[in-house]
């Protein structure tokens, strides 16, 4: 497959996570373009990473939204790159872990971002990497990975300054990146109602209920990862664990940020930090959706991307 004459020879897949598209941002129906032509943010995702050199997209969506999502996303895609399906449910667990009724989980949900990459275990043989379906990236961090993959066999995290990512609607949460001396990524922490400041910078207030102030210039995480196969043996172990502890808990979420924290600590895995100097942005409130189509049509003018995305 190629994208706008560019040859796909590498040999990488795109994890994208989508199983929550239905309910962010009003539902599924409601996902709006934020290109001139009607394009998607997914769709900008794909075109990057295609022209970085991935080949496959593997997406991880819920069943019950399947139908709606190949009707109103998938079509847009599969005739761009090879497209596969996988599905994160609430009953793709171990089965030994629920002998008993009194056992089994009471929520309604999945598990969570770490629960969403072990969904992909079955379809994923090769170095991939893992985005967020409603996040843009921009094409820095699929050329970093890529760069990183025929190089080295850790898996990766591409991260972003802080202020890159902040809203002007609203507070948001990241995870604010712990460096070791060698560069990289020792554990990410979990910062919540991060408020972005007229002044520069942004707050928080911490678990103590103290106001904290960040420079800006921080790297977060903002979910954009890459693994080699190896991940997943690593996060079932840890999957296993979690919900021998919190089966029965319906609001306990199975986070990859903390999962990949636990297996540096545990040395399990090293992961190394690759920083990303592109514009980040998403669409958490309504209100971002502006926002966002204007810094489209600034990377359209400056011929990051061409008007018609696809020609």
């Amino acid at each position: 497959m190629f994208v706008r004459g560019v040859a796909n020879s590498a040999s990488y897949d795109l994890v994208i996570l989508a199983a929550g598209m239905g309910s962010r941002f009003g539902g599924l129906k409601q996902v709006e373009p934020v290109g001139p032509n009607g394009e998607l943010i997914i769709e900008y995702s794909v075109f990057d990473a295609c022209r970085a050199g991935f080949d496959r997209v593997v997406m991880v969506i819920r069943k019950d939204i399947e139908r709606e999502f190949r009707a109103s996303i998938g079509r847009r895609l599969e005739e761009k790159v090879a497209v596969d399906y996988v599905f994160q449910e609430i009953d793709d667990v171990p089965p030994t872990l629920f002998p008993g009724s009194s056992r089994r989980p009471t929520r309604t949900k999945p598990w969570g971002t770490g629960h969403a990459v072990l969904a992909a275990r079955r379809a994923v043989q090769r170095p991939f990497a893992v985005i967020n379906a409603d996040d843009f990236y921009g094409a820095g961090g699929y050329k970093a990975l890529v760069r990183h993959f025929r190089g080295s066999p850790q898996h990766a995290l591409v991260g972003y300054p802080l202020r890159q990512t902040l809203s002007e609607f609203g507070t948001v949460s990241r995870g604010l990146c712990g460096i070791d001396p060698a560069g990289r990524l020792q554990k990410i922490t979990e910062l919540t109602k991060i408020a972005k400041l007229a002044a520069g910078g942004a707050s928080y207030v911490d678990s103590a209920g103290q106001a904290r102030q960040l420079k800006g210039d921080e790297i977060v995480s903002m979910n954009f990862w890459g693994f080699t196969p190896a991940i997943f043996a690593q996060l079932d172990g840890l999957f296993r664990t979690f919900l021998e502890r919190h089966a029965v808990d319906p609001k306990a979420e199975f986070y990859l940020p903390s999962a990949l924290s636990e297996l540096n600590t545990l040395s399990m895995a090293e992961i190394a930090l690759l920083k990303s100097e592109d514009a980040w942005f998403g669409i958490t409130y309504r209100e971002d959706l502006p926002t966002a189509q204007a810094a489209m049509r600034e990377l359209i003018l400056a011929n990051r991307y061409p008007a018609s995305l696809w020609g």
